[in-house]
């Protein structure tokens, strides 16, 4: 077995496992979203029910006791101090209620001796009845108190304790009055809110019906007004990438037409010259005709490349402007140059790159702005006769880059320089058997980086014949980051 072989297991083992992402569905968000908090509120609304039953049922209780409590301060008002021997009022089945009555210092003087006296901080000496709960026995009681001036003797303390059970009970009634009707509301509740969560998703249904309705290639915009206004957002998204699919469809067919047409008169010319070569007896003359094949070979080649160039320029606009990147202008210009100067050099031209020291950064894509380089000079040079000039420059101009190709070629009429921006447009009379692309595949990467191309006439060229040609690109500048103070 191979090393590659036994190493793939190895491989495959050591890969982290990719968890299977699970389809949401917006159903059930909104189902979790709406029942999850009902369900965890039910236990708390439970708890806050019943301490509000139990202060419902404190309140008559307490009343029914402060009114016992009245009758006795009144007895021992009138009687002395002595407690009758039935309590007035009635207890709970099962339940005591004891009365007690105590002296100012605290000695029973009569009724059940375990009921505590009140607490020293709450003796304040007037007729005010007051409430406490107390253990009396093992059994949690409600007291009423309050104390009493008898027609003769001293001041006098009157209790009367009566159990809570009752109390309980009637709060746990109320509760259970309360809640059970819940057992059968909150089901009836979650199947109401499922089936209008049902009914309210119904519209994303049609709309995804219609959308699968549509033919493949229909890339119209789906009308919002089909949709609900919640999701207009995701339908406006929808039809902004529909109309992006459309457009890079159209360029592609476009970049497609175009190729094959262009492509079509060179490889005639190849197939003819290739038979024309067949037939040749004469070394001399096939030589001269496998000297032309080889430069329309070249020629066709260059095509193919500005081809491949301006598709790749189209293809990665949504890299250029999505995902642009700092850097140096200096950098791409001066990659081109180096791939160029060779071409420059055996046409005995004077190639000049003028940039300053410093660096001219700009937010763009390398490779493109490098292509763009790549195509000022090669037109340069092309259109340049032998013993020519062409000047590189790079400025900063306020918060621009300024790009500039200067040459002392043939230049461009002030009537053309529109036009020579289409894709395969040529200028008659140039002697130069070029694609018509060059330009095109500058404008394109220009209109990527947001800027700016201009041609004007070389004022340093006075042949009238020979105008001269400089290429502005002016860029946005990309200013550096201001130092951090920490």
């Amino acid at each position: 077995m191979s090393a590659r072989a036994q190493a793939a297991p190895a491989a495959a083992e050591a890969a982290p496992r990719q968890r299977p992402l699970r389809q949401r569905s917006l159903f059930g968000e909104i189902l979790d979203w709406m029942l999850v908090p009902l369900l965890l509120v039910w236990p708390v609304a439970i708890g806050i029910t019943f301490l509000v039953a139990q202060a419902i049922a404190t309140q008559p209780f307490d009343q029914g006791l402060q009114r016992r409590l009245g009758v006795l301060a009144e007895w021992v008002a009138s009687s002395g101090s002595t407690l009758p021997r039935a309590a007035p009022g009635a207890s709970a089945p099962g339940e005591d209620l004891l009365t007690q009555l105590r002296s100012a210092n605290g000695r029973v003087l009569a009724g059940d001796p375990r009921l505590p006296p009140a607490p020293r901080g709450l003796w304040p000496r007037d007729d005010t009845t007051h409430l406490r709960d107390a253990e009396v026995g093992g059994q949690r009681m409600r007291i009423a108190w309050r104390w009493v001036q008898p027609a003769h003797g001293p001041q006098e303390m009157v209790q009367v304790a009566e159990g809570l059970q009752q109390r309980s009970q009637l709060a746990r009634n109320i509760v259970r009055g309360v809640i059970l009707p819940q057992f059968v509301i909150v089901p009836i509740s979650i199947l109401l809110v499922w089936f209008g969560l049902g009914q309210g998703i119904i519209p994303l249904d049609e709309l995804q019906a219609r959308i699968r309705r549509r033919r493949p290639d229909d890339l119209s915009p789906i009308d919002q007004r089909e949709a609900p206004e919640e999701i207009a957002p995701l339908v406006d998204s929808i039809n902004g990438l529909l109309e992006r699919l459309e457009q890079s469809i159209v360029t592609r067919k476009r970049f497609i037409a175009d190729a094959a047409h262009q492509l079509k008169t060179p490889l005639a010319g190849l197939r003819m010259q290739a038979e024309l070569a067949q037939r040749q007896t004469d070394p001399d003359e096939l030589r001269t005709s496998l000297r032309q094949i080889e430069v329309s070979v070249v020629r066709t080649t260059r095509m193919v490349n500005q081809l491949l160039a301006l598709a790749r320029a189209e293809n990665h606009a949504a890299l250029a402007q999505r995902s642009p990147v700092r850097l140096d202008l200096r950098q791409p210009v001066r990659e081109a140059l180096q791939e160029l100067a060779p071409m420059a050099l055996a046409k005995s031209l004077d190639l000049e790159f003028d940039a300053p020291e410093h660096a001219l950064c700009v937010w763009g894509n390398v490779m493109l702005l490098q292509e763009l380089a790549k195509n000022l000079l090669d037109n340069a040079i092309a259109y340049t006769p032998a013993g020519g000039r062409i000047v590189v420059r790079l400025r900063q101009l306020g918060e621009h880059v300024m790009l500039a190709v200067e040459d002392t070629g043939l230049g461009i009429a002030q009537a053309e320089r529109e036009m020579v921006f289409r894709p395969f447009y040529r200028v008659l009379g140039t002697g130069h058997d070029g694609s018509g692309l060059g330009l095109c595949i500058v404008q394109e990467i220009a209109r990527q980086h947001a800027a700016a191309v201009s041609l004007d006439d070389n004022p340093m060229c006075s042949d009238p014949s020979h105008p001269g040609l400089v290429v502005r690109v002016h860029l946005p500048g990309a200013p550096a980051p201001e130092p951090d103070p920490g």
